[in-house]
């Protein structure tokens, strides 16, 4: 079962396939993923293989649009994300279902052989950018810190942002909150799960507050040790007596296996928690009479409020940043569909500071804004005005 699935269905040219294809293998190459055993390239007679738990994209190739339409409909309801592909110049309504016709396109250039910008697009959905791998080891330092150590050095190997206390958390900077902070912004949480992990209340908070964020957990049990009951469901590694040497490090031949598995939690952990973003922001919207036309590029989703204000709301887990508000604002200026753009997020965990920070942004620029999700209907109210 792949980890991460792009799903080619519509009128793809086979150039186009063959493009595509060798990019997102070269790139799987680059962070260690196996095509198609981690990474796989399926297209519509492959539908009913596809892993509802794998963090998904589905690029749909203009031309006719009577094509796949049951396809589309499918994979709408399943809410994953379906990218429009049209030749620039060429009219997206007129090339794919009206089911999509309104969700954020990929332009392509006419006779582009190498569909770089298509498979950025797919990248960015799936979360294969390295801004996006990110990774929060939870560990005791008394008990485990040569070992958190080799991790964040594998991982960071293979293309991961690894958060580590040790390394990223500047002097002088407050923290519990920082470290609370960073951990909103990951996707996995590694548990060194020693005998006295639950002998700090950090470390536990650090596990219950990965578990209420919807961060997917991997439990690596020490030798000798049970491991906590109430993570008994989540994946775990458990070591042999053997698998650490006298200094506490780990096995080589194991890290790479953590590295795996780590890789199939993150996929999975990218499409529930976007799931679960867009579900709610689609009930706010829904409840306060707006209505939910569907998810495009980028995880873009297109939604027109009760008054008639048409909006992409481009649904990011993490900690938003001036950045990304600025790559949104240029991607929906350049997608042309007269929307205006914003930034959901869940602002659990995040600094009081940088919401602080977020609404000064807010206030400075007209042409983009961020959106709480608890707060969307509440807002969105204001915004039909």
């Amino acid at each position: 079962m792949a980890l991460y699935e792009v799903l080619i269905i519509g009128s793809p040219e086979a150039n186009q396939i063959a493009a595509i294809t060798k990019q997102l293998e070269d790139v799987a190459k680059v962070m260690s993923l196996d095509v198609p055993e981690d990474l796989s390239i399926l297209t519509t007679v492959d539908l009913q293989k596809r892993s509802p738990k794998a963090a998904t994209v589905a690029l749909y190739f203009g031309g006719d649009p009577t094509v796949d339409v049951d396809a589309v409909n499918q994979l709408e309801a399943a809410k994953v994300p379906i990218v429009p592909v049209v030749e620039k110049g060429k009219s997206v309504t007129a090339a794919v279902p009206h089911e999509i016709a309104h969700t954020n396109a990929c332009l392509i250039d006419v006779g582009d052989d190498t569909l770089e910008a298509l498979a950025s697009v797919s990248l960015e959905v799936l979360g294969l950018l390295h801004r996006q791998r990110r990774i929060f080891i939870s560990y005791r330092r008394t008990d485990s810190r040569e070992a958190a150590l080799q991790l964040f050095d594998e991982l960071s190997s293979r293309g991961f942002d690894v958060f580590l206390d040790t390394h990223d958390i500047r002097p002088a900077e407050a923290f519990q909150e920082m470290l609370w902070h960073r951990l909103s912004d990951c996707d996995v949480t590694v548990m060194l799960d020693t005998k006295d992990y639950f002998g700090s209340k950090w470390t536990a908070q650090e596990l219950g507050r990965s578990q209420a964020l919807g961060i997917q957990i991997l439990r690596i049990v020490w030798p000798e040790h049970s491991g906590s009951r109430h993570l008994s469901l989540s994946d775990t590694v458990r070591l042999a007596t053997d698998d650490l040497d006298a200094s506490n490090r780990l096995r080589p031949e194991l890290l790479a296996l953590i590295a795996k598995k780590a890789e199939a939690l993150r996929s999975r952990s990218i499409a529930t928690r976007h799931l679960d973003l867009v579900g709610r922001l689609k009930s706010e919207v829904v409840r306060i009479g707006g209505q939910f036309e569907g998810i495009g590029a980028y995880r873009s989703v297109s939604l027109t409020l009760p008054g008639g204000r048409r909006l992409e709301a481009y649904p990011m887990v993490g900690v938003p940043t001036a950045e990304m508000l600025n790559d949104i604002q240029d991607k929906a200026g350049k997608a042309g569909h007269g929307r205006f753009p914003c930034l959901v997020y869940n602002h659990i965990g995040i600094r009081p500071a940088w919401i602080e920070h977020l609404r000064w942004l807010d206030a400075q620029i007209s042409s983009v804004r961020t959106l709480k999700v608890s707060d969307a209907g509440w807002e969105l109210v204001e915004w039909d005005e």
